[in-house]
């Protein structure tokens, strides 16, 4: 028995010894919002010996280890030294706080204003604040001016509402979500993208192509997230009065207050109108409306480090009024009536969110999240003689369990999510009410080697009451090939109820008929769409006569199952709903020039290609109002050092669109007709900001610089209750320049 213990021993002896002869860790970091993150470069070494290391660019080290080693010594610039009793050599997870002792600490670095990391599986496209500030930016939809991997155009010649695209697709395809949980969807997709201020906004995430399961099934060509200002960190006061020569007139303003140490709160105020009547292209027709928009938020954060807990709480009131029409329309006595064509669009929402984080503090790498949030959206409408009212209720919760398999190279995400939808929607006479809500659960493994691979690899079960039983799987795979170097790759299938009238609202500002020609689906009569994106994206920075530059090459493809067809073709006096009989897709290639000319001069250089192509009663065709071909350039530049005590900025963006396929208009009468296609196009924008100081700066700035408008953007406009009338078909700019000026003042 002896001689087997000694075996035993003498067979696990080097195991013992390489055990105890190293010694792994990490140097954690925790933000203000609770995140849990490793800290690159952090110094590690045994206290009275020279035998140290470094953390690598994740926070893992590993050091040489002795029975005598009792102290280890964490060191970073800007965090507090912090020495650890070692009585064993077992993984340690070291937490890092930052010195609250130092005067002042300066960190020279660049961070770029939009960003795609090299380290991320999936294809990320990063919009900090400094981007927002290049453009007028009074809204989410005009956030991605200067951006080119979204699309901008308006949505019709009335209501001057712009719509995005995104490989090709507009925003129902795209998962629209507020800090993780989806915010612009069902009645909101028309104009939910106005209802978030450009100045409420931190960062904007734009994902390309299949987006992460654990944040529903919805996401088709991609996602956009939206990060707030936290009250934790945000300016005390913030001001930024906006106007513009066509007679908007905006007004921001935020107060943050420290309630206690672990309580903070912000409140938001956003207000906008326009009073003034402009037609600038004399067909009697307001070219933007007339409006006016009240938007508050109170939004509160709770931070407990200590205890591992962060929360954040947001309550918010919209109100939001449209008029538009003829210029001489006056909605007291000429509403539903043929004494003169207007519409109003008035809204009404109330919605709420709150998110817990708690980060187990013996095992920093598991936490567990919930989300909550519920809306109630109201929408009283006409368009001329139509009348849409739609009232929409939404409550959606998510629980998310992080943590990992074996070690920290391995991660996993797994939970349960739950939506309830109710839609109160008439349509003239017409009720389309119905309810919907689904429970499912999702689980996805990540894997990154901390060097040249990483994968994210999800899949989700869903139980919907009208959408039926079925499975998400998406998987995004990174690849470093070599320095600066990589390459990623991604699959994915997304699922979604069309709300086909909250969704193409222009077409109720036209004569046309809406038709739904198909009756066995559960919503409007119609399927569920369903579509797999696959793409393939390459990402190369290097240096260029001594400057930082970097290309990226994307081709994205989106190919349906089923897709609710919203055909135009047909006749230009109706539009068509139903479900897909044969092909229909959106191939996308994006090329991509990021190089700093100069110190401080930045030049942004885009080309995309669309096939965007459709089955459609009339046979195979390319998507009308989508150019096969868009150009993109942006040149920006920031002094460094004060000119007459003050900085300056200044922004140019150029965007060029090729040739447009039009709807048929053939069968109308001569005067209005349209051409089967629209010759190409050039935008320019620009922006000069002086900052005085980190406190105030004043901005002017243009839009449209040419002048260039579309010729005729209302068919009928001289008979608009007759069978040509259309405002649906936009493919140009209404207005022509657009001018503005404002300020920023924060304390």
């Amino acid at each position: 028995m002896k001689f087997t213990y000694i075996k035993i021993i003498i067979i696990m002896l080097p195991f013992l010894l390489q055990a105890q002869t190293e010694m792994k860790g990490m140097a954690m970091i925790k933000s203000e919002d609770g995140k849990v993150s490793g800290l690159p470069g952090a110094t590690v070494y045994w206290l009275g010996t020279n035998v140290g290391t470094t953390t690598n660019n994740k926070g893992w080290f590993t050091i040489k280890y002795k029975p005598e080693y009792k102290k280890l010594v964490f060191s970073f610039v800007g965090y507090r030294t912090d020495t650890v009793t070692v009585n064993e050599p077992t993984e340690l997870h070291h937490f890092m706080q930052e010195e609250g002792t130092l005067d002042e600490v300066i960190l020279k670095g660049e961070k770029k204003n939009t960003a795609v990391s090299y380290l991320q599986s999936a294809n990320i496209v990063t919009i900090n604040e400094g981007e927002l500030l290049k453009a007028a930016c009074c809204n989410l939809s005009e956030s991605f001016e200067t951006n080119p991997s979204i699309d901008v155009n308006f949505s019709d010649a009335l209501t001057g509402t712009k719509q995005i695209r995104l490989l090709g697709l507009t925003s129902p395809y795209i998962l629209i979500a507020q800090e993780n949980i989806p915010s612009v969807r069902g009645a909101s997709q028309a104009y939910g993208l106005t209802f978030t201020p450009g100045t409420w906004i931190e960062s904007i995430q734009i994902t390309k192509g299949a987006g992460s399961v654990v944040n529903g099934y919805e996401s088709i060509a991609g996602q956009i997230n939206t990060e707030l200002k936290k009250p934790y960190n945000d300016d005390k006061f913030f001001l930024n009065a906006y106007a513009n020569l066509n007679g908007r007139l905006e007004l921001n303003t935020q107060f943050s207050q420290k309630v206690s140490d672990k309580w903070h709160t912000s409140v938001f105020i956003h207000g906008n109108q326009r009073t003034v009547k402009v037609d600038k292209n004399d067909d009697n027709f307001l070219d933007i409306p007339l409006a006016e928009q009240i938007n508050v938020m109170n939004r509160w954060q709770y931070t407990d480090a200590k205890n591992g807990f962060v929360s954040f709480i947001n309550f918010r009131y919209l109100k939001d009024d449209k008029q538009t029409g003829e210029s001489d329309f006056n909605p007291r006595t000429d509403r539903l009536t043929t004494n003169s064509y207007g519409s109003e669009i008035n809204t009404e929402r109330f919605d709420t969110s709150a998110k817990l984080g708690y980060v187990f503090p013996e095992t920093p790498y598991q936490s567990l999240g919930f989300q909550v949030a519920y809306s109630a959206h109201n929408q009283d409408s006409y368009f001329g003689l139509n009348q849409y009212e739609i009232n929409h209720k939404s409550a959606y919760s998510n629980l998310i369990f992080n943590s990992i398999l074996s070690n920290t190279l391995n991660k996993f995400k797994t939970g349960i999510s739950f939506t309830y939808d109710a839609y109160e929607e008439l349509v003239n006479s017409t009720d389309f009410s119905r309810n919907e809500n689904s429970v499912g659960g999702f689980f996805e493994y990540s894997y990154d080697n901390l060097d040249d691979f990483s994968l994210i690899a999800g899949v989700r079960l869903d139980i919907h009451n009208l959408l039926g039983t079925f499975i998400t799987p998406r998987l995004h795979i990174r690849y470093a090939p070599w320095d600066k170097g990589v390459l990623r790759t991604s699959v994915g299938r997304g699922k979604r109820s069309a709300n086909i009238f909250a969704e193409n609202q222009a077409f109720f500002a036209s004569s046309r008929q809406l038709n739904i020609l198909n009756t066995d689906g559960k919503i409007y009569g119609l399927n569920p769409e369903i579509a797999w994106n696959y793409g393939i994206s390459f990402l190369q920075g290097f240096n260029l006569f001594g400057k930082k530059a970097d290309v990226t090459l994307d081709f994205y493809s989106t190919i349906f199952e089923n897709q609710v067809i919203v055909d135009v073709d047909q006749s230009p006096q109706q539009v068509l709903f139903y479900d897909l009989d044969g092909d229909s897709y959106s191939n996308n290639f994006q090329a991509q020039l990021n190089y700093e000319l100069a110190k401080n001069v930045e030049l942004r250089l885009a080309y995309k290609y669309y096939d965007v192509k459709t089955d459609y009663l009339k046979g195979k065709l390319q998507k009308a109002l989508i150019p096969e071909h868009r150009f993109f350039a942006n040149v920006s530049y920031e002094t460094t050092k004060k000119l007459n005590g003050a900085q300056w900025r200044f922004d140019y963006t150029f965007n060029w669109l090729g040739e447009q396929r039009l709807p048929f208009t053939g069968s109308n009468p001569i005067e209005d007709r349209l051409p089967e296609n629209v010759p190409s196009y050039s935008l320019m924008n620009a922006q000069v900001a002086k900052v005085f100081s980190s406190k105030f700066e004043v901005y002017v700035g243009g839009e449209n610089l040419t002048g260039y408008t579309q010729e005729n953007p209302i068919l009928g406009a001289e008979n608009p209750f007759g069978p040509t009338f259309d405002s649906s078909i936009v493919y140009a700019p209404i207005l022509g320049n657009m001018y503005y000026a404002g300020l920023r003042f924060k304390i």
